[in-house]
């Protein structure tokens, strides 16, 4: 007892907040501290071989020192588990989670509750009884709202979390006004899905009910954030209760979502449109203080978490603008389902973007429409972890578990989030538990298969009458205050659906309007139409010169430098290869005020090592961009390697495409097929987007494309599954085999009147092919040529006339040229959508004497170009047709097999005796 004695005397506060510190971070306590509060746990903690407690610190320390550190330990066992302790459920029993907090489990006892003890100080109350701080606690951690933050590794936003939970015991205070403006976005909440649900009976419209409190939170989230400087609000979410925010939070009609209802034709012919609760919106708002908000909701698939990826693309976009002064004046929200986040990858690549340079927008408001079942499956069936939100830890990001009944816990909880977003520029995630009144759509029946929880739902009331009842307890609100502000929004609601029920069509308003009204939406014709992408040659010359001269002070590996200087010799003899023609397209449009942002697997080096848009310094590793030096006045350039995502980047490119119209945004793949990741944003966005939504785009995908013996996952980009995508008017779609005609296709995808994805086929040996060159003049007064026909043949002599597309042309030149045939001519068809028909009807014509001719492609028959080919242009169904036969897998794991497959493709464009059937 002796060695601790100086305890007795000593300020027992001061160690209550010195242990405290250090259960917070044991390496932030003075060393000599830090081994006796390791001590004292040890013996508080450790066991021996026959589960007694082993004698050591604990039992040398003065008892009333002693008690104070178990209080400490209790307060540590609030903040880190009293989320599982909370009243968030509104309509099931929590589950029941050991050990509890009950005070015996940290050596208290019920005798203790009326000691006053210091450790309340740690909790802004001063010195305090037990019984205080643990109504404190209570109060704090286990009410409506759940705070799971422990975890996180800084200690000074901890301290910010738990200042603010302090602050009125982490309960709601507002004024009567902010109450009653609360009821009333309840009210609409309520009122609106009642009505839908009475006037269009049956119909699916993905209701909030349940979940009502929602709106208010949006509501107060905007205003506060107006306050806090945040300009433009990027909004992302499934259909569940998307229809109600469209309306009372984005302001867009109910006339107009009434007229979506009652299924009219669209205004416009060449529109396909979507379903209600997808479409977009795009609005701006005045706050309360007066303060003009901009809003923005993403158009979204049923592929309910793929609009997160977008919402982060959109949102950086806007914060890289230069009406943007600081990035949290962008703010994005992503509302969930809980079995969405749960359940979907794409969640945890949006997550694993919030602090990564090329993807970081600030901090995301993460908000889950917790209604507890997923389309028919439990809770319990639909994640391992304990909570739908446990994604969210990855990033050590703070999440709050709140009972969606209680409307102004819910309130409280979103400003709280706001702020800390604000605060530290990170994510922050809500999860709004609460239940689905109906079934997945209104059409189900929810009680096959929760019978019980059912019959709970049937008696229990909506979150706005719970609210009326406390706040007419509060004297706030008079018995027909209720009805009276019901029957005023049902009556606007009449209004609107009297005025829509006049008109004949429906009119879907653009997404971003504002952001595009430069840009007109384009048909085929408009496509097809050539595009001046001329350079002057000075300009491709100062360039050349900037992008071949590295830093003379700093040293780069010897490979690097010649590589780097090698570019002004290509300059210099006239033989520009693929990495100039990117250089130069990149360049040239940076010079002309347009912005370059690539992202993807590798890009900064390219995967193949051809690109070097980024040079590292060998000693230091500071990287060198000479793109961003070309001009005082030049547009952005930014490039950046991706984490590895195929799915959640190329949903953020999109995104960023989407809100930067005068920006070229590519995303490359690290080979073709990894594309396949990203499937659904290519189905539900890329190809269909502007039939759905009006939206354009401008996205450019690279695919390295080709059969060089890689095996099946490194040979094919899978194009026909881009070429069965394209209709009308959706795409781009081209397998550029120069340079210089790579270098106006990039420039044209700019300096176009409107913007349409680009899907590139690019090529892997070709990069560094010794004929794969383009010189000056075809870079400086050329164009993109859709077509390039045989220069190397006289036409009178052909008698075998082959057309293909991509690399494969280069392996059938050199075996002509070992055959000394110069009887076949082959046609290279460089943009594959929309399919030039005219041009190649107009070449077939030139070969009159070309009694043979060809289809040809290295893919299997099943692959490749040949059904789009036979589909898109008639004739093409009379070609001889060599390929590889029909496969399951895109190529021979075997080089030798593949060499040999790959050989008699060839010699049967050679020889159409040969059999071509291996």
């Amino acid at each position: 007892m002796d060695k601790y004695s100086f305890l007795n005397a000593a300020h027992t506060a001061y160690f209550a907040d010195l242990y405290e510190q250090y259960l917070k971070n044991p390496d932030s306590v003075e060393p000599s501290w830090r081994a006796f509060f390791q001590g004292y746990d040890f013996g508080s903690e450790s066991y021996g071989m026959d589960g007694e407690i082993i004698e050591g610190v604990e039992t040398q320390i003065p008892g009333h020192v002693q008690k104070e550190f178990q209080v400490v330990r209790l307060i540590d066992g609030y903040r880190s588990r009293g989320h599982l302790f909370t009243k968030t459920n509104p309509v099931r029993a929590r589950r029941q989670y050991a050990p509890t907090l009950e005070i015996q489990n940290f050596g208290l006892s019920a005798s203790d509750l009326g000691t006053v003890f210091s450790a309340g100080e740690i909790l802004g109350i001063g010195k305090a009884t037990l019984q205080n701080i643990v109504d404190h606690l209570e109060r704090i951690y286990c009410d409506s709202i759940g705070v799971e933050y422990m975890y996180i590794r800084k200690p000074e936003e901890i301290q910010w979390i738990q200042n603010k939970l302090n602050i009125n015991d982490n309960q709601p205070k507002f004024s009567n006004e902010t109450k009653k403006t609360i009821l009333k976005k309840l009210n609409e909440a309520v009122s609106f899905e009642n009505f839908l649900h009475t006037k269009y009976v049956g119909q699916k419209r993905f209701s909030l009910e349940g979940n009502e409190s929602l709106i208010p939170a949006l509501d107060a989230m905007i205003e506060k954030a107006a306050e806090l400087g945040v300009k433009e609000f990027v909004m992302g979410m499934a259909h569940r209760g998307r229809l109600s925010t469209l309306t009372n939070i984005f302001g867009k009609s109910a006339k107009d979502i009434f007229s979506e209802f009652d299924g009219k034709d669209y205004e416009e012919a060449v529109f396909d449109g979507d379903v209600k609760y997808h479409l977009g919106w795009t609005s701006s708002r005045e706050t309360d203080s007066g303060k003009n908000i901009h809003l923005t909701i993403a158009p979204n698939p049923s592929h309910l978490e793929t609009v997160g990826a977008v919402v982060e693309g959109i949102t950086r976009a806007k914060q890289d603008s230069t009406s943007i002064e600081d990035a949290s004046q962008v703010l994005p929200i992503v509302v969930h389902g809980d079995a969405a986040i749960a359940g979907q990858g794409l969640v945890y690549e949006i997550v694993q973007m919030a602090q990564l340079d090329g993807y970081k927008t600030n901090g995301t408001v993460h908000i889950v429409v917790n209604n507890q079942i997923g389309f028919t499956t439990n809770y319990l069936d639909g994640r391992s972890s304990t909570y739908c939100t446990d994604v969210g830890k990855v990033t050590l990001s703070p999440v709050l578990h709140v009972n969606a009944d209680d409307a102004e816990a819910v309130v409280h909880a979103t400003l709280f989030a706001l702020d800390f977003r604000m605060q530290f520029q990170r994510d922050v995630f809500i999860d709004l538990l609460g239940y689905r009144k109906y079934g997945h759509n209104e059409g189900d029946e929810p009680k096959f298969t929760q019978p019980l929880l059912y019959k709970a739902i049937s008696k229990h009331k909506n979150p706005r009458d719970i609210y009326a009842e406390k706040l007419l307890a509060e004297n706030v609100i008079d018995n027909d205050h209720v009805k009276k502000i019901e029957q005023a929004y049902k009556d606007k609601l009449e209004e609107k659906l009297d005025a829509s029920r006049k008109e004949d069509k429906t009119v879907i308003t653009a997404f971003m309007e504002e952001d595009w009204k430069d840009f007109p939406r384009a048909t085929e014709v408009e496509m097809m139409q050539p595009v001046d992408t001329t350079v002057a040659k000075a300009d491709l010359a100062s360039i050349t010169k900037i992008i071949s001269n590295l830093p003379k002070d700093k040293k780069f590996i010897r490979k690097i430098q010649r590589l780097v200087e090698s570019r002004q010799t290509m300059f210099d003899e006239d033989r520009l290869d693929w990495a100039m023609a990117e250089h130069l397209a990149y360049g040239t449009l940076l010079k002309e005020g347009y912005g370059v942002r690539i992202s993807g697997q590798d890009v900064e080096r390219g995967t193949f090592s051809h690109r070097h848009a980024v040079v590292k310094v060998e000693d230091s590793e500071e990287e060198i961009i000479l793109l961003k030096d070309i001009d005082d006045k030049q547009g952005e350039f930014n490039i950046y390697n991706s984490l590895l995502s195929e799915y959640g980047v190329v949903g953020f490119d999109y995104g960023y495409a989407m809100a930067k119209p005068k920006t070229l945004t590519i995303w490359e793949a690290q080979f073709g097929d990894f594309s396949n990741g990203a499937q659904i944003m290519i189905d539900q966005y890329i190809s269909s987007g502007e039939d759905k939504w009006k939206t354009q785009n401008g996205l450019v995908m690279l695919l390295p494309h080709g059969y060089e013996g890689q095996g099946a996952e490194h040979s094919s980009a899978r194009m026909e599954r881009y070429l069965q995508l394209c209709a009308k008017d959706n795409m781009y779609m081209a397998d550029c085999t120069t340079p210089a005609n790579m270098f106006h296709l990039l420039r044209r995808q700019m300096l176009s009147t409107f913007r349409k994805p680009l899907v590139v086929f690019t090529p892997k040996s070709l990069l560094r092919h010794p004929k794969v060159v383009s010189t000056v003049e075809e870079f400086a007064n050329g164009s993109f040529k859709m077509v390039l026909d045989d220069d190397g043949v006289e036409t009178k002599d052909v008698k075998t006339l082959v057309f293909l597309t991509g690399k494969f042309y280069y392996d059938l030149d050199e075996q002509r040229e070992e055959l000394k045939r110069k009887d076949i001519a082959f046609v290279r068809i460089e943009q594959l959508f929309p399919l030039p028909i005219e041009d190649l009807e107009a070449i077939l014509k030139k070969y009159p004497n070309a009694d043979d001719v060809v289809w040809a492609q290295e893919e299997p028959r099943n692959m490749g170009a040949y059904a789009h080919m036979w589909m898109h242009w008639d004739k093409v169904k009379t070609f001889r047709v060599a390929s590889r036969r029909p496969y399951g897998a895109p190529a021979a794991g075997s080089s030798t097999r593949s060499k040999a497959r790959h050989q008699e493709v060839m010699d049967f464009v050679f020889d159409k005796t040969k059999n071509n059937q291996r």
